[in-house]
């Protein structure tokens, strides 16, 4: 999932906020590397989510784009020597190119769907999965 600047590429599944900031997804097997360089030639980075608007607007893109269930990458990462926190909704991970000041993220944002694994010593990458439920609503959570 990208976010792009104010002009979306044509032929991509996008969403845009009324303040003009804009996401779309891009149907690819690929590694989260990979998924940042493709956001990079789009003019764009991987997607961050910083409230729960951004998210049902990610949600209801994705949604559209491909069933569940899915993985999409987002600008989820925890660096090396970045412990994990279960403590904390993003359990240590961070937004990738949302500044050096940490931000405060929602409890609501902290939904997983299996704990990230315990450790300090490794980068690690988390994507937003989609799953769906026994009544057919999609469920949603990061999954390292």
């Amino acid at each position: 999932v990208c976010a792009l600047g104010r002009s979306p590429p044509p032929r991509d599944a996008v969403r845009c906020q009324t303040d003009g900031a804009c996401f779309s997804a891009h149907l690819a097997d690929g590694s989260y590397d990979v998924a940042r360089s493709d956001c990079g030639r789009r003019r764009g980075s991987l997607a961050w989510v910083s409230g729960e608007p951004e998210l049902r607007l990610l949600l209801g893109l994705l949604e559209e784009v491909r069933p569940a269930p899915s993985l999409f990458w987002v600008g989820l990462k925890r660096n090396p020597f970045t412990c994990t926190d279960g403590g904390q909704p993003l359990r240590g991970f961070s937004w990738e190119g949302a500044g050096a000041a940490p931000r405060e993220v929602p409890a609501a944002l902290g939904r997983w769907v299996k704990e990230p694994v315990r450790s300090c010593l490794i980068h690690r990458c988390a994507g937003l999965h989609l799953a769906a439920t026994p009544d057919g609503d999609p469920s949603w959570g990061w999954k390292e």
